[in-house]
């Protein structure tokens, strides 16, 4: 799990520790005992960032007009798709 510094916490880690998810979470400054992180893939976190960017740039996503689960993931799937092949 890629996170940013405020998922650092420690009953946070260790609930990803006990299902087997590797934490990359930097820690926050006053954190007295740091833990260790992969600074190589937290540094990939912007892509992620930038596909949720690219998707509520479409006003449909970024409200959620719809109601039912089933039509709004149907809608992020079309826009992915539309994102996908434009760029």
């Amino acid at each position: 799990m890629i996170g940013d510094k405020a998922y650092d916490s420690a009953p946070l880690r260790q609930w990803l520790k006990e299902r087997g998810t590797k934490p990359v979470v930097p820690n926050k400054s006053n954190r007295k005992l740091p833990f260790r992180f992969d600074k190589r893939s937290y540094r990939q976190r912007h892509h992620i960032e930038n596909a949720f960017c690219r998707l509520k740039d479409f006003r449909r996503i970024a409200t959620r007009y719809d109601r039912l689960a089933r039509n709004f993931l149907a809608s992020v799937c079309l826009v992915a798709a539309l994102v996908w092949w434009i760029l």
